[in-house]
């Protein structure tokens, strides 16, 4: 294995952010994470929302501080011709720009990727917006609800007699941020081999969240087209694949167990002396399966609330049977795999304040990301951004006079 280096894979690839709560902030942070130099623009009038979203510490977003980390925060007016010049100047700088307002907003401001392409071939524009940059929907507001419900995945979550549900997290807009890193990456690698930073082929990148859900939809086309069938809802269980579903054990956990490949099925069976079932003929391959599926599940419901969650692992476990608790976080943080993973970073707020972040992912061998601070506090960096782009002392505090930062 090779020697890890401190310098992420991104190093010298400058990024500006254009944008604000989720979608267009995670893909700028998981650049950032790998070494980017990313500056963050912001509303001199409180900056990000994210800000002030969840829960807080001294009146900052905890969740700001992953959000955020690695990026530099410039605070600037762009209502204001001096703020839109100063964008102007940082994106003609930038490698990759990346931006989540509504379509349209951009080129108001002389921003655009049209715009800019024509004094810089080479940049490269991600644009992550609800329904995409073309289409009757793009100028409407899209979150990331509206994409996990228009993309197909809240119809297909939650039990069949209730109203669909939401994950947990937001997952459209995050789901639309790693096509957007993924696009950028694919973009990035193309402008380096057509001529690279200076004379290579940039291009946009174009990402709608109710797309990116979309493209995480299996095989609900073809089988809508071909065979008419709408996936519904179906609880905690796989539609078509049989045994796979979350169970309850005696001590009120909730267990998965995915007991669908033919041997596995047989396995688990016998461990739970099943033999009957185990030696069903019909049972033995997932199609017999699937039309008995209430029959197995009960089979299993029925073992499980014999047993403790820890018994009842240890029995799957023997018998090489996926299967694995539900965690909520308090188990994640002392479970044996994420902290063999070192899944958890130690860092400091500014106070001295101990915190744990989520480590970052994936994990390079050679050039893996690394935290090199928190999320900023609003404007941090605009005396050093600014004064790369040529503004002394007096230029800077006449700016933040006229309220251009």
């Amino acid at each position: 294995m090779q020697e890890k280096t401190s310098a992420g894979p991104l190093v010298g690839i400058k990024v500006l952010e254009l944008g604000t709560l989720i979608a267009g902030p995670f893909c700028a942070r998981m650049l950032a994470e790998f070494g980017a130099d990313v500056i963050k623009i912001e509303s001199p009038d409180g900056g990000d929302p994210i800000r002030t979203w969840r829960v807080l510490k001294d009146g900052t977003s905890l969740w700001w501080s992953v959000q955020a980390r690695n990026k530099k925060s410039l605070t600037l007016n762009l209502k204001t011709p001096e703020g839109r010049a100063i964008a102007h100047q940082l994106a003609l700088e930038a490698d990759i720009i990346i931006e989540n307002y509504r379509p349209g907003v951009l080129e108001k401001w002389d921003l655009g990727y049209a715009q800019l392409k024509k004094e810089k071939p080479s940049l490269i524009m991600v644009r992550l917006s609800g329904f995409g940059q073309t289409g009757p929907m793009k100028d409407l507001p899209g979150f990331g609800a509206i994409g996990e419900s228009m993309g197909g995945l809240r119809y297909v979550s939650g039990f069949a007699d209730r109203p669909p549900v939401r994950v947990g997290v937001s997952i459209g807009d995050s789901v639309a941020a790693l096509h957007g890193v993924i696009g950028a990456m694919m973009a990035l690698r193309h402008r380096d081999v057509t001529g690279g930073r200076e004379h290579g082929e940039g291009q946009m990148v174009d990402v709608a969240l109710y797309e990116s859900v979309f493209n995480l939809m299996e095989s609900l086309v073809p089988e809508y087209d071909q065979a008419g069938v709408v996936r519904e809802r179906t609880g905690g269980s796989l539609p078509g694949i049989v045994p796979s579903n979350t169970y309850t054990t005696g001590d009120g956990e909730n267990i998965v167990i995915a007991g669908n490949g033919d041997a596995i099925f047989k396995r688990l069976m016998l461990a739970m002396g099943r033999i009957d079932m185990a030696g069903d003929p019909q049972l033995a391959r997932n199609d017999g399966r699937v039309a008995r599926t209430q029959e197995i599940d009960d089979a299993i419901g029925a073992w499980c609330a014999t047993h403790t969650i820890d018994s009842a692992l240890a029995v799957l476990k023997a018998a090489d049977v996926p299967s694995g608790k539900i965690y909520s976080v308090r188990d994640m943080l002392s479970d044996p795999q994420f902290l063999a993973r070192e899944m958890f970073e130690q860092h400091h707020f500014a106070d001295g304040t101990p915190v744990k972040l989520p480590a970052i992912s994936p994990k390079l061998s050679a050039t893996p990301g690394k935290t090199q601070w928190l999320g900023p506090t609003l404007g941090q960096h605009n005396d050093e951004v600014l004064a790369s782009l040529g503004y002394d002392a007096a230029a800077i505090a006449q700016l933040k006079a006229d309220g251009v930062v």
